[in-house]
Formats: C-alpha cells, sequence, structure tokens
C-alpha cells in the first residue's frame, strides 16, 4: 500500500529561502493576501486533503479503472466524493480571478496545489487539471460575454474542461487536422470530426464538459495557417449558463491504457455540434499556444510527482528490509541482517531519487514565478522577458524532469525488488503511469528539437546567453572572488558550474555550425543535447539549495538536519549525476552517420 506525506518543509524552504516568493508576491500588488501565514496554511490544508481524500483512492482507482457503456463513463469508486469535496473547498478556484467567482491567490501556489494533488493521486488530478489549459484560453481570447458564461462555471468547479486537438491521423503535427466547422447565420458553428486522446473527455464527475477544440472553416488555408479554435460544450449552453439539451458530442470509447487507468482518456465525436469561435478565424494555433508552456510546465510536474512518491516509499521499505550484512561491518547486530539501505547501490538508487525530486521541485517552482508574471503583472516587458525565459526553459523541465522522473520510478521498484514488480505495494503503477508523461502535451524528442532546432539555432543561442548569464551571475556572486560568506564551502558547486555552462555554450555553438553542413544532425544530437542541459539546468538550482542551506546552517536555526542534508545532497548531484553530463557530450556530437546509414530495408533481419 502505498504512502504519502506533503514535503512540506522543503516546500517552506523554496518559498522562503531559495525562490523568495514573498517579495516576488509583494511586487505585484495584487497579491497581498499571499502571506507566509496564510500559504503556509493553504498549503498545510492541500496536504491534509490529498494524504487523507485522494491517496486512498490511487491504488483502487488503478484497479477498478474507468468503465464505459453506451457513451457514458463511470469513473473509479470515491472519485466522485472526492471532486464534490474539493469543490466544496474551493480548490478549483484557488489562483483564478476573483472577476469569475476565483480566490485571486497567485497561479504559483496553483501550481504547489497541482504537485500535492498530482504526488497523491495523479490519474484523478488529471480531471480538474485539464480544466486549466480551458481556463486560461478563455481568459486570454474569449469575449466577455463567453467569459461569463464559462469561466464562472468552470473556476467553481461545477463544470469541467479539455482540450480537444489530437485526431486519428495526427498528434504532433497539427496541420493536418481534418475537423470542419462550418458556419450558421446566428454566428455559431457547427463542429463535424474525431478527437482522440482526450484526457477527461467524458466522466460523471460534473453536469458539462467544456471542449476547446480545433478545427477548420470552410475556406480556410491548408496546413497550420487554416486552424481555428472553437468552444464546444458537451451539454448547450443559454446565455444566462444553464444547461440545456445535449450537444451532439458523444464518446465513442475510452482507451486500454498501460497506466493512468482512472483517468478518462476519450474518443470523441462531434456531428454537427454547435460551437463558438475563440479568438481570431485562422489563429487557432496562436491561441493554443497561449497556454501551451504553461500546460507542459504542468506535465513536466509529473515527474517530480512520480520521483518524489517513489522515492518515500522505497525509502520507508529500504530502512525496514533486512538482507545481507554492510560490507564496511555490521550495522544491525541484533537483527537477523542489515537493512538494505545499508548497501551502496541501494543508497546510490535512494539519492538520485531525493536529488531529482528535489532539484526538479526547485526547477518547477522558478518555472512558476515566471507564469506569475505573464499571467499577472502588469509591466509588459516584464511580461515579454518572462515569457521568453519560459518558452526556452519549458522543454528542458518538460523533456527532462520526466524522463528522469520515469528513471526514478524504476528506482523505486529495484529498491522493492521482486516485491516492487507486484500490484500490491504500488511501486509498478508509479512506472506505468509515468511513462505517459514523456509521451503526452509533445514527445521527448518533440521537446528536444523544439529546444535545439527553435529556441536554440533559430534565436542565434539568444535564448541560451540570456539563462546563462543569469547563472554565471549566481556564481560570480557567491565565487572565491565575492563577498559571499560560505564562498569557500561553494567552491565546490560554483566551479563545476561555471565550466558546465561554459561547455554548455561552447557546444551549442559547434552543433549549429555542424547543422549547416548536415540537417540530419540537429536530430540526432537534440535529444541528448537536451538531456545534456536539464542537468546543468538542474545543477544551478542544487547550487542555490546549497547556499541558503549555508546561510541558515549559519544562524541558530531549528531542524539543523535538514539543511546538512540539503548540502549532502548537492554534494552527490555534483558528484555522481553532473558528471553524466560528459558522455552525453560524446555522443550528441558524433557524427549522424552511424545512426542514418543502414538502409531501412537492412533493419529487418528477418528477410
Amino acid at each position: 500500500m502505498l504512502t504519502y506525506k506533503a514535503p512540506l518543509t522543503d516546500i517552506k524552504f523554496l518559498f522562503e529561502d531559495v525562490l523568495n516568493f514573498y517579495p516576488h508576491y509583494e511586487s505585484f500588488g495584487k497579491f497581498e493576501d499571499a502571506t507566509p501565514d496564510l500559504v503556509d496554511a493553504i498549503v498545510q490544508e492541500c496536504a491534509k486533503f490529498c494524504e487523507n481524500e485522494l491517496l486512498p483512492i490511487n491504488q483502487s482507482g488503478d484497479k477498478e479503472g474507468c468503465r464505459f457503456d453506451n457513451g457514458q463513463v463511470a469513473t473509479p469508486k470515491g472519485f466522485k466524493e472526492a471532486y464534490n469535496q474539493y469543490v466544496e473547498g474551493g480548490w478549483q478556484s484557488l489562483s483564478h480571478p476573483e472577476e469569475f467567482g476565483g480566490q485571486g491567490m497567485p497561479p504559483s501556489l496553483g501550481l504547489v496545489k497541482s504537485e500535492l494533488m498530482g504526488t497523491a493521486n495523479w490519474s484523478w488530478g488529471m480531471y480538474p487539471g485539464l480544466s486549466h489549459g480551458a481556463m486560461n484560453t478563455l481568459e486570454a481570447h474569449g469575449t466577455q460575454e463567453q467569459k461569463e458564461i464559462y469561466l464562472t462555471k468552470l473556476t467553481e468547479g461545477t463544470w469541467t474542461g479539455t482540450m480537444c486537438l489530437t485526431e486519428p491521423q495526427c498528434g504532433t503535427d497539427l496541420g493536418q487536422v481534418k475537423t470542419k466547422a462550418e458556419p450558421n447565420d446566428d454566428g455559431s458553428f457547427n463542429i463535424s470530426g474525431t478527437k482522440i486522446f482526450i484526457s477527461a473527455g467524458e466522466h460523471d464527475l460534473t453536469e458539462n464538459i467544456i471542449h476547446i477544440v480545433l478545427a477548420r472553416l470552410p475556406d480556410a488555408p491548408k496546413g497550420t495557417r487554416g486552424i481555428s479554435l472553437f468552444i464546444v460544450p458537451k451539454m448547450q449552453v443559454d446565455e444566462q449558463g444553464s444547461v440545456g439539451e445535449h450537444n451532439n458530442v458523444t464518446c465513442g470509447s475510452i482507451e486500454e491504457k498501460m497506466g493512468i487507468k482512472a483517468s478518462s482518456t476519450a474518443v470523441l465525436n462531434f456531428d454537427n455540434a454547435k460551437g463558438y469561435l475563440i479568438g481570431p478565424e485562422n489563429k487557432g494555433l496562436e491561441c493554443m499556444f497561449t497556454f501551451m508552456n504553461t500546460a507542459r510546465v504542468g506535465t513536466a510536474l509529473q515527474g517530480v510527482c512520480a520521483t518524489e512518491l517513489s522515492y518515500q516509499n522505497a525509502l520507508a521499505y529500504a530502512k525496514e528490509r533486512l538482507s545481507m550484512r554492510s560490507l564496511s561491518g555490521t550495522k544491525n547486530p541484533d537483527g537477523v541482517a542489515d537493512p538494505i539501505i545499508v548497501h551502496p547501490d541501494v543508497k546510490k538508487m535512494l539519492m538520485t531519487q531525493k536529488a531529482i525530486a528535489e532539484g526538479g521541485r526547485a526547477m518547477i517552482y522558478y518555472a512558476a514565478k515566471l507564469v506569475d508574471i505573464i499571467e499577472s503583472s502588469d509591466d509588459e516587458k516584464a511580461k515579454k522577458r518572462a515569457d521568453y525565459r519560459l518558452g526556452f526553459i519549458t522543454p528542458i523541465l518538460k523533456a527532462f524532469l520526466t524522463e528522469a522522473g520515469l528513471e526514478c520510478a524504476n528506482h523505486g521498484v529495484q529498491v522493492f525488488g521482486g516485491h516492487g514488480y507486484i500490484k500490491e505495494w504500488g511501486m509498478e503503477q508509479i512506472v506505468r503511469d509515468t511513462r505517459i508523461a514523456t509521451l503526452y502535451e509533445g514527445t521527448t524528442g518533440i521537446q528536444a528539437l523544439d529546444l535545439l532546432g527553435r529556441k536554440i539555432l533559430l534565436s542565434r543561442g539568444k535564448s541560451l546567453k540570456s539563462f546563462t548569464m543569469e547563472v554565471l551571475g549566481f556564481c560570480k556572486e557567491k565565487s572565491m572572488i565575492s563577498s559571499n560568506p560560505h564562498k569557500r564551502q561553494m567552491n565546490k558547486f560554483i566551479w563545476p558550474l561555471s565550466k558546465a555552462v561554459a561547455n554548455w555554450q561552447q557546444y551549442s555553438v559547434r552543433i549549429a555550425i555542424k547543422a549547416k553542413k548536415n540537417r540530419d544532425f540537429v536530430g540526432s544530437s537534440s535529444v541528448d543535447y537536451l538531456m545534456y542541459s536539464g542537468y546543468i539546468m538542474m545543477a544551478y538550482f542544487w547550487a542555490q539549495m546549497a547556499q541558503a542551506a549555508y546561510e541558515k546552517l549559519a544562524t541558530d536555526v531549528e531542524n539543523r538536519d535538514f539543511y546538512r542534508a540539503k548540502i549532502k545532497t548537492a554534494e552527490f548531484y555534483f558528484e555522481r549525476i553532473l558528471p553524466r553530463t560528459k558522455s552525453l557530450a560524446v555522443t550528441m556530437m558524433a557524427d549522424p552517420k552511424s545512426i542514418m546509414q543502414l538502409d531501412p530495408d537492412l533493419l529487418d533481419l528477418t528477410s
């Protein structure tokens, strides 16, 4: 049986000592209520809900799955009751505008909520979670009337939302979208087509589901330039927001999946369903990109959630499971054997999980601050800078953290040994649930092409330079030539981080030169380059956490072991994980010839 305790101390450490959230909140004016006391209280209450209500239905939900019958979907036992508690507690409205019934708290606090819910029960969390993309799209591009009709219900949680992009013939390549939108005399449109892989596309949690759908107008240009975005509710809605007749949106089936079995993944058929245009005609993809970065950050979070859940359970098991004696001498003389946590290989897996969970959380929260600025700042220049920065780091966060999360979920199974392979313990479920994270919202390969092809090469390295200047600025401020009182202790982090960043810059230039001669070089090196970038980026945040820990230890602070553990984990990361960049550097600079030279026919050894 899986257990989970929200990492409240670590969250508080990041908020107060590393990323300085409260001065950040004060800079907006509109977040004056987000005080340390209130934020702590909100996070603690959210933790109770997740630990007591969501975790107990995680494994049972996976076992039961969703049931499909004649177009209707029933969620697993306990899911609807938990959702009702969620709505009654006001959790859906936490970080949405007061104008539409929200509580007006910062978006970053909403991300913390998503982390706690996602760790306790990722499948359940997808039902309210998918609404956020729809809400952000409506808020950014909807008319005032559309906002009043749909946003109020979505904010309170009595309705949920989806994003309907993928079709049977296309996923990443949205230029192939075939769903049609025929205009009506009243300004509405008849939407016809099939969408697949629609998370939370049909369920029994709410009376209505608001679908945001990509479709083509009759005279639309071909490809991505001819796609528009529409609101298509499951049930028709009048001008007062009251639910009426069914809107010719039917669920044809739900997918039987490897993981996230308690999340309904629907095939939706639109048969002249009434829809309403969002934003300008043929600008659907541009409108969609409004929320794409934030959606991908939300998916990146799954890697952190999986790592945290797997780590907590693997750690508890490793402390209790007795097997063999320590190579350095008996550690448990009164027992038949020593606990397996004393064995270096087991300890290494646990330390890797801890390093990735805490380092990943810091990376996500950093991105959350950028989202605050993008969604809430009145300073247009600041918003543009934040959006530019978020655009650069998003593919790294999404791909790197989900790949690392999958690795750590597998470590959890390994720590448990044979028991990890057995459903009862829940460790194999974490692996199955996490596998999707590297696929949806853009595969690792797609994220890698976005990072290297668009963010690095097309920008001529400007986005990378902007971020590395921030990292090198931190290194200079904490280095041996600075006034940092902890500079001697920090030298073991600052020097390798500075060197890694310099190498990152140099390799980026070398790849750009090689890519001009051979375009396949981008594709052959992109995934390795992204992972290389991710390890360096995480090192930056571990250096920041080490600095903050040294500063706290220099005071009369309580819980000194927490800060000592931070420093020791930072040392582990720099000595055991950051060196992975060396092998990645070799493979990402290798000639693509070794990949591409074998004729496809020769790959088939059966012929």
